[in-house]
């Protein structure tokens, strides 16, 4: 039997329906759940999440989102907006599925920290101990013409080898195709297969072995340990975890992250008989009326992207968000130590790297942040244009999904939607406020 969303009003029968209900649907929860009150915040301040997300999609700008709070490890506003906008027609659910796109990110990173933790890599490893292709790679320089002023590009050594640090920072010179505008990178993404120009961020047709080879021989768009931009790196982080265990990256995280979390509709394509549950997006963008292309998740790919590559739930992604929260561990099972989610969490990039292509403008449009090991940080309590705290830590992806822990508030939230607009950064910002204006501690 499904259960409908959970939520809670300031009422004494929403706190009566709240008792009753508790041991009802415990079970169907990914976090115990409590009254907001309970743990510092207000029901009425969070029912402008509600009201908010109604709005949206009655005005047809998003087709259905799912939002999930936790506060001190309980579950205190669950909601689910809209419809699935898939060919079942139903309307969206708690436990609906989603394209998690570079929320893959933060998963696979901690799947190589583990190696990181069991003694068999190391952070200042060079990629190619793991990667033979990624030997002596080869920069795309930019040159300027002093009488034209026109600039074109050339090939020279690399002054050393990207490190594994380098591929959990995105400073290992590697690049998107997407987004690069270094045009010999560009090129050789596309003809070894790592960029396709008619779909985003979907470098999952070649085998893993395939694609490190092919992504390996292409030039870097950067000096190695030089400058912070958003890459492929993830995805050879994949490869780097085949390579040391000898299984595919999605079989490693299941065993390792998936399972133990119990994250159970986590993985890097959706069943036959769980296809009903997949959100869709609309046909075109509301905002921009570009046609909408998403992966497709209904088989196997031929690689695991840890870049882009997963599909999740929101109560899924709420397990491994606490997990982290929490310092690695969630329900008495550890998947990192505290020391390394620490390590994670911190500031990498500091004043040595060039970051004028900006984590924090990147993701939300805002300065104040900086980049760990897989995750954006944010580096004080002022500065960033948007509500937040030092060292909380977050991600996103490509088709509306977002996510952030907050330490020093000590909540988790998740934002699920299949909306690949140029709205995205805007509803981030506005789930942030909505969610720090409801505390009341």
């Amino acid at each position: 039997m499904h259960v409908k969303p959970f939520r809670f009003s300031p009422s004494k029968l929403a706190y009566v329906s709240a008792a009753w209900m508790l041991s009802a649907v415990a079970q169907a929860q990914p976090l115990p759940m409590a009254t907001p009150e309970s743990v510092g915040m207000s029901s009425q301040r969070l029912e402008k999440i509600t009201s908010t997300f109604q709005q949206e999609v009655a005005q047809g700008k998003l087709p259905g989102a799912v939002v999930m709070v936790a506060r001190k490890g309980k579950l205190v506003y669950s909601q689910a907006f809209g419809k699935l906008n898939n060919a079942s027609g139903g309307d969206m659910k708690p436990d609906s599925i989603f394209r998690i796109y570079s929320m893959t990110k933060p998963m696979a990173s901690t799947a190589l920290m583990m190696l990181v933790e069991d003694g068999q890599v190391q952070l200042t490893d060079p990629v190619s101990k793991y990667l033979p292709s990624f030997k002596s790679p080869m920069v795309s320089v930019p040159v300027v013409d002093p009488a034209t002023q026109a600039t074109t590009f050339k090939l020279v050594a690399a002054n050393k080898e990207p490190t594994v640090q380098d591929l959990l920072r995105h400073t290992s010179g590697i690049a998107y195709g997407e987004l690069t505008k270094n045009p010999l990178v560009r090129e050789a993404y596309i003809k070894a297969g790592v960029y396709r120009t008619d779909i985003d961020y979907d470098a999952r047709d070649l085998p893993g072995a395939q694609m490190a080879e092919a992504l390996g021989k292409a030039p870097l768009a950067q000096q190695p340990g030089t400058a912070w931009e958003y890459s492929l790196s993830v995805d050879v982080q994949g490869r780097v975890v085949e390579a040391v265990t000898g299984k595919r990256l999605g079989e490693f995280m299941d065993e390792r992250i998936f399972k133990p979390l119990k994250m159970k509709d986590t993985g890097f394509s959706v069943p036959a008989q769980q296809a009903s549950r997949l959100a869709e997006a609309f046909p075109k963008d509301p905002a921009t009326g570009a046609v909408n292309k998403l992966i497709d998740v209904s088989k196997p790919p031929g690689n695991d992207s840890g870049g882009a590559g997963a599909v999740s739930t929101a109560g899924d992604y709420l397990r491994f968000c606490q997990a982290m929260l929490n310092g690695g561990q969630l329900d008495g099972v550890r998947i990192l130590s505290r020391s390394t989610v620490t390590l994670m969490t911190s500031d990498h990039l500091g004043s040595a790297i060039n970051t004028s292509i900006n984590p924090g403008m990147l993701l939300l449009g805002a300065q104040g942040y900086t980049f760990g090991l897989g995750f954006l940080v944010r580096q004080g309590d002022g500065m960033a244009g948007v509500h937040g705290s030092a060292g909380e830590f977050m991600w996103a992806g490509a088709a509306g999904t977002f996510f952030w822990a907050e330490p020093k508030e000590q909540t988790c939230t998740v934002y699920m939607s299949q909306s690949p607009s140029p709205q995205r950064a805007y509803y981030r910002r506005l789930l942030k406020s909505e969610v720090s204006q409801a505390l009341s501690d």
